[in-house]
């Protein structure tokens, strides 16, 4: 599987060129990609959410949809809307917006619980039902949304069953001062003049190999007592679902692909375990955060040899 290590490096290489000095916020939204999962980006206004979303599409040569979330924004809004043609005297499905590769919800939060929702099926199934019929979404299909964790007036915080289907939650942060002073003096591109670094094909193709990237019985031991002790911690109240179980199984091994190897190591675990497991847990107390407490359960479970 090493062949899979070049198109990977030149899609990370793509996508840096835009997101100055942040290759580990790069890796992770490519982890997402070939797990076929989708990403939260929580983080404050200005740091390239939107930037991250567009040099994605771009460099897989997908086409690339951005939705501003708003309290008035209705589910038609997203999925599309059937339309009635006298001429034809029949409903015409009009596919709204989500029909796209990479759909950037932006400020998800600020839309209502009942929009939130409609997104819940594509997510999981990459498929859109409406009027008792089933319509696919482009291959492949990944939603990246955004939220301020730090600005909650007129906003709907995401329900757990929504967290717990978006692969992964990152925060990109501002940039150290130097990649910050090579921003300022113009080093980032612009994701519109961003050449293809893939096609549609070749992420399809990556994906499927994902998921034979092979994981060792004592990989998968340490990642059940891991998921096992967030169900018991005194630091949280709610664990981790089967289904984040699966989500750090898959992001693992597209970690180990984006490396060049076939196998996945502990180590792909424990450095995905914050993105993918905190934001799936409820704490207990205030006072810590899930990356915190998700920290402290690591430290505390013993690492295969």
């Amino acid at each position: 599987m090493s062949d899979s290590h070049g198109p990977i490096a030149r899609l990370e290489a793509s996508i840096g060129r835009c997101i100055v000095g942040k290759p580990e916020v790069v890796r992770l939204a490519v982890v997402g990609l070939l797990a076929r999962g989708h990403v939260l980006i929580e983080d404050a206004p200005g740091v390239g959410k939107t930037t991250l979303a567009a040099a994605l599409a771009r460099s897989i040569g997908g086409q690339f949809q951005r939705l501003q979330f708003t309290s008035d924004m209705l589910p038609s809004d997203i999925l599309g809307v059937s339309v009635w043609q006298p001429d034809r005297a029949e409903f015409i499905f009009k596919p709204g917006p989500l029909f796209a590769n990479i759909v950037l919800a932006d400020e998800i939060n600020r839309t209502t619980p009942k929009t939130q929702s409609s997104l819940l099926e594509a997510m999981n199934e990459a498929q859109v039902s409406i009027d008792h019929a089933t319509y696919p979404l482009p291959r492949p299909f990944m939603v990246l949304a955004t939220q301020n964790p730090r600005e909650y007036e007129g906003t709907y915080p995401l329900p757990e069953s929504q967290l717990d289907r978006f692969l992964l939650r990152i925060r990109i942060g501002y940039p150290e001062a130097p990649d910050e002073k090579a921003i300022l003096r113009g080093a980032a591109a612009r994701p519109e003049t961003l050449a293809p670094a893939l096609d549609g094909a070749a992420v399809i193709a990556l994906q499927e190999q994902t998921g034979r990237v092979r994981v060792e019985e004592s990989i998968l031991d340490y990642l059940m007592r891991l998921v096992a002790a967030t169900r018991t911690s005194p630091l949280l109240s709610l664990g981790v679902s089967p289904r984040g179980s699966l989500a750090l199984l898959r992001a693992a091994q597209a970690s180990a692909l984006a490396d060049g190897r076939e196998y996945v190591v502990p180590d792909d675990i424990k450095h995905l375990a914050v993105a993918v497991l905190a934001h799936r847990v409820i704490l207990r107390a205030s006072g810590m955060d899930g990356d915190t407490a998700v920290r402290s359960i690591l430290q505390e479970i013993t690492v295969p040899r």
